[in-house]
Formats: structure tokens, C-alpha cells, sequence
């Protein structure tokens, strides 16, 4: 299974669900997919979509999805490194509407970069390629205790939590 994630921005990311929607409509992707659309306007035809999820559903489809995919909010894919996933992570950008500005493509780049513990995906049209070779992307990136993983999660929750406050 695959689960996708937009988080609770209130703009759309139509972008990676109608990607997503498409990639199963065409055959391209044959396994289960749930996407959470928060507040995205498309209705994906071809999924099972959400679009809030309580955070029971929320560790359940985390911890049952093969591949997770999410926007590059820091708290979507902690979620998924703590469930011992790596993360596809598709920033939102400011020149699609989908956020006020391009932190989140400079977050991902820094963390792609700093941990490798991400698979970052920055154009859309590269999706398809990377849920294919997933699994052979994975085996590339730090996962795991030995790979600093819980110590990051806690030290960027910290950051986290004191810019939230």
C-alpha cells in the first residue's frame, strides 16, 4: 500500500494527487493507494482519500504503507522515519500556489543533503521513476538506529515545537 500525506495546509496540492490520482488510473502504480487531501479541491478518482484523518488512522496507514509520500512539512515525514519509512517527500512550491513561499523545497534540499534519510522529488514528472525504483532508493539512505535517525527526530521536534510556540 501506499500512503499519501498533504498535511493540513489550507492551500491545495492538487499537483501531487491528481500525480498520484493519474499514476493509478494509468496502471502505473497496481497497489492500494490512501491519500490524505486536507484541503485540496481534487477529488482523486482512483484512490481512497481522506481528507482529514485522526491520528489513530493517521499511525495505521503509516504503519501499514509500503512507500509513504509527503509534502515537505517537517512533521509528515518525521512521522514516517519514526515508523522506520523513507520517506518521498515532494516539497510544496510557492510558483504552484500550494505554499506562501518555497521553505519547504529549501528544507528538503537541506535534509536530503544533511541526513539522507529522504527521497526528495521536486518535479512531479520524476515521481513515477521513483516509486518504481523505491526500493532500490531506500536501500541507499540512512535508516535505522545506527543511522542517527531517533536522535534527529528528537533534536527537529525540539526545533519544531519551539518555533510552533
Amino acid at each position: 500500500m501506499i500512503f499519501v500525506t498533504v498535511g493540513t495546509h489550507e492551500q491545495p496540492f492538487n499537483r501531487l494527487i491528481k500525480k498520484v490520482d493519474d499514476l493509478v488510473a494509468s496502471g502505473d502504480i497496481k497497489e492500494k493507494v490512501i491519500i490524505q487531501i486536507g484541503f485540496s479541491t481534487y477529488i482523486p478518482k482512483n484512490c481512497e482519500a481522506h481528507k482529514m484523518m485522526s491520528f489513530d488512522e493517521m499511525q495505521q496507514a503509516l504503519r501499514d504503507a509500503r512507500i509513504v509520500i509527503t509534502h515537505g512539512g517537517p512533521s509528515s515525514f518525521i512521522e514516517a522515519l519514526q515508523f522506520g519509512k523513507v520517506p518521498i517527500v515532494v516539497p510544496r512550491q510557492e510558483k504552484f500556489h500550494e505554499h506562501v513561499n518555497n521553505h519547504q523545497v529549501e528544507f528538503t534540499k537541506l535534509i536530503a543533503e544533511r541526513m539522507n534519510n529522504i527521497i526528495p522529488v521536486y518535479d512531479i514528472d520524476d515521481l513515477k521513476t521513483t516509486i518504481d525504483n523505491y526500493d532500490q532508493i531506500a536501500k541507499t539512505k540512512n535508516v535505522g538506529e545506527s543511522s542517527n535517525n531517533k536522535q534527529f527526530n528528537e533534536k527537529l521536534e525540539k526545533i519544531v515545537d519551539g518555533l510552533a510556540k
